[in-house]
């Protein structure tokens, strides 16, 4: 599908499908209506014969900037609105992905911020251009991680790096990530496209339901599941939106000027 905010290609000869998040002049922030694009993709692979692979990237200059945080401006309850129509596409897509069988590959170039961060981390693997930035950001707002963020980012980094990244506004170049065990494998910018190449052609070719089992199994072997931490993410989002932070972050990010937080 082309032309859409989350494009969708096959390829029958390889079992690659690609999903590639595309509004790039906003660096790929995700709106509800890409959000229930995603959501559209998610079950499109779900249902496609012969997938071996999935490769998640941005078009553009960013994989994922995060949410749109200008939707969520305005009050308490239109901010919940928000996220709630987001969540409630983009925890279903998630769950849809982490069950598949094929490997999920995120292709990072720029930014992977927010909800763009919870993203790529969600993929069982991650290519990154020499570039490439990886930040929580929600913690600019006054918010929480969503989309599996505090799900996944200390089960693959650790509790402590987790919280220096939330609590510190730490922001990982693509060389940190790879060294904190974030990132598969760093690619210089003329040479991307070939290292990507690369590890989709490792996957795909591999045991394909032996790895959607071994993803099932790390899961189900980390404590809560994803869904049941999905929801209580989703739940503590919409706490922090009726918080005066909450207000305060979403009107500094969108004036472009430092939040003045107070706490309550």
């Amino acid at each position: 599908m082309k032309n859409s905010l989350v494009e969708y290609g096959f390829d029958n000869a390889s079992g690659v499908a690609t999903l590639t998040f595309n509004r790039p002049d906003v660096l790929n922030a995700i709106n509800v209506p890409m959000a229930e694009a995603f959501l559209a993709a998610a079950r499109q692979l779900s249902e496609q014969p012969g997938l071996r692979c999935v490769v998640l990237t941005g078009a553009g200059r960013a994989f994922m900037a995060g949410g749109d945080v200008a939707s969520m401006a305005g009050s308490p309850e239109h901010a919940a609105q928000v996220v709630n129509a987001l969540l409630g596409a983009l925890n279903p897509a998630i769950l849809l992905l982490r069950r598949l069988d094929a490997p999920v590959i995120a292709a990072v170039k720029g930014a992977a911020a927010g909800a763009g961060l919870s993203l790529a981390l969600m993929a069982d693997l991650i290519v990154a251009e020499e570039n490439a930035r990886f930040l929580i950001a929600y913690n600019g707002i006054g918010a929480v991680p969503d989309c599996g963020g505090s799900w996944f980012l200390p089960h693959r980094i650790g509790a402590g790096r987790a919280a220096e990244m939330m609590m510190l506004s730490r922001t990982l170049s693509a060389a940190e990530a790879k060294q904190w065990g974030m990132v598969t494998e760093v690619a210089a910018a003329g040479q991307f496209s070939e290292v990507l190449a690369a590890t989709i052609n490792k996957a795909a070719s591999g045991a394909t339901r032996a790895f959607g089992a071994f993803r099932r199994l790390v899961d189900q072997a980390s404590g809560s599941s994803l869904e049941t931490h999905l929801e209580t993410e989703r739940q503590s989002f919409l706490k922090m939106v009726e918080t005066a932070d909450f207000q305060e972050g979403v009107a500094a990010f969108l004036a472009k000027r430092p939040a003045a937080f107070r706490g309550h």
